[in-house]
């Protein structure tokens, strides 16, 4: 069976309904930035998710092509990921998508080098006729967080952000969302086959101890 890193992993994509706090170690992603609204047709976000998968499916399948990564084993592409903010709003404002700015993520397996990672966009921009250029390779390490499965609608979260920050202050700890340190997501259902009140997101915010 392939590797799932939600399955192995469950502590940093399974949380309960309920906030707890969480430890989350460095990982390495794919990214790409932008801004604006995630839910504009044929808009930026859309995009960037676009090539996010052509980089991550390109990674996994060079198992089938003359790219051999060493310590390569078989898995299942990790969910799509993002970290969001908007400037000058302390937390998110839902009422105004339009400024939001974004990193959208998907983990890359650890033996992934930069080398390796350098030769999948040379390989996906020729072979998928796309301009690759915007995709990094970024490596987070979050730290101490607060973390809660989230279910239902995007527009719902403030509710369960309201329920983590109060689990926070009960238990002597604070928020630390910084220019570094980000309200991050972590997409566990579809959004285009699943109904917005069965969606499944992990919310995850840093926090630090209260001075």
């Amino acid at each position: 069976m392939p590797f799932d890193f939600k399955k192995e992993y469950k502590e940093f994509y399974m949380p309960k309904g309920k906030p707890e706090i969480v430890t989350v170690p460095k990982m390495n992603y794919i990214a790409v930035r932008g801004r604006g609204n995630p839910n504009e047709e044929d808009g930026e976000y859309k995009r960037s998710i676009e090539l996010l998968y052509g980089i991550a499916y390109t990674i996994k399948m060079s198992k089938k092509g003359d790219h051999k990564i060493e310590g390569y084993f078989d898995y299942v592409v990790p969910p799509l990921e993002g970290f969001w903010w908007q400037d000058d709003v302390d937390g998110i404002d839902y009422n105004h998508k339009e400024n939001f700015q974004w990193i959208s993520v998907i983990r890359l397996p650890d033996f992934v080098t930069k080398a390796d990672f350098n030769w999948a966009i040379e390989d996906a921009t020729r072979k998928k006729k796309m301009d690759f250029s915007k995709v990094e390779f970024l490596e987070i390490e979050e730290g101490l967080c607060v973390q809660c499965m989230h279910s239902g609608a995007y527009d719902d979260e403030p509710a369960t952000v309201a329920a983590m920050d109060k689990f926070i202050a009960d238990n002597g700890y604070e928020n630390d969302i910084s220019d570094t340190r980000r309200h991050h997501e972590i997409y566990l259902s579809d959004a285009r086959k699943v109904a917005p009140d069965k969606l499944k997101t992990v919310i995850r915010h840093p926090i630090r101890k209260k001075q």
